[in-house]
């Protein structure tokens, strides 16, 4: 996939990378199926201008491979991966999905993302059958509408830079930060509070499994900023590294990827080269719909 592809149709190209291809195409109900046997996928890769494999690619791709296993009408409900390596744009990835166990009401997958025949990613998620229960929910902070808020287009879509595109022209979904991003310059204020609305680029069709794997994918992007907020830094920092470690997200009740959410977003803690980002996502309503936590690496350049 070329980037002029990916900048002519850049929501179309990211499903057809969610659109996985069975290396051992067994139905979930084949209960014949050894345990020690796995299931295997193989994904396709989004361009990047940092030329690695960006993470919330591969971890929407291996839960979507998991949930190719599951039996019935199950919906993933929580994940946790471990970022092991960085992914090579020019190989393909291949995904094992490992069935824990499938009981009455819950099923258990462990998936793991391979290239040159190491793990680059290892990832346990967990589906449930819809099932009534005690209802409660953090209520939405006061947040202004999206159509108030500049959209990464409108700042970054004058710039001629791999990196701009990439946030803007190329871009599967509408990313707006309230009170200003982190793409060019630090925040106006040093603070670990963040809120940003996103909604994928055009409609998807498409059950739970794929808007909540939309969802992973989208909000990997933001999750460190916070951290980055804090210490007075942007994304354009000469000398910054930043990188994923882990990633966890819960879903709490359905999700329209293709709908306005907002992240609310804060950082408990950065110590030892290390920062924790932490999100609640709300529907456009109010509705609280999925907690997402993420730790990463984050190396600053010396004063």
């Amino acid at each position: 996939m070329s980037s002029a592809e990916l900048a002519d149709d850049p929501l179309g190209s990211l499903l057809s990378v969610l659109d996985l291809e069975a290396l051992a195409p067994v139905g979930p109900g084949d209960v014949e199926r050894p345990h020690e046997a796995d299931d295997r996928f193989r994904g396709r890769n989004l361009p990047q201008p940092n030329g690695r494999v960006y993470g919330g690619q591969v971890l929407a791709q291996a839960l979507v491979a998991a949930g190719r296993t599951v039996p019935g009408s199950r919906v993933p409900h929580s994940m946790h991966g471990y970022f092991l390596r960085p992914g090579s744009l020019t190989e393909p990835i291949e995904f094992a999905v490992e069935r824990m166990r499938d009981g009455g009401s819950f099923s258990a997958r462990r998936t793991h993302a391979i290239q040159h025949g190491k793990p680059i990613l290892s990832m346990i998620a967990s589906f449930q059958e819809r099932q009534d229960g005690v209802e409660s929910t953090t209520p939405m902070p006061p947040a202004p509408a999206p159509e108030d808020v500049p959209s990464a287009l409108d700042e970054l879509g004058g710039i001629d830079h791999p990196a701009a595109r990439s946030r803007s022209h190329e871009a599967a979904f509408d990313v707006r930060h309230v009170g200003g991003s982190l793409y060019v310059r630090p925040g106006a204020e040093r603070t670990d509070h963040q809120m940003v609305w996103m909604r994928a680029r055009g409609p998807v069709a498409g059950d739970q499994l794929l808007h909540r794997a939309l969802t992973v994918f989208a909000c990997d992007q933001v999750m460190l900023e916070p951290v980055l907020r804090r210490a007075g830094h942007a994304w354009a920092t000469p000398g910054i590294s930043v990188a994923s470690l882990d990633h966890a997200m819960w879903w709490h009740r359905d999700v329209r990827a293709d709908e306005w959410l907002l992240y609310v977003q804060t950082s408990p803690s950065a110590q030892g080269g290390r920062g924790l980002g932490a999100a609640r996502v709300y529907a456009q309503d109010g509705t609280m719909v999925a907690s997402i936590g993420q730790e990463g690496m984050l190396r600053l350049p010396v004063s």
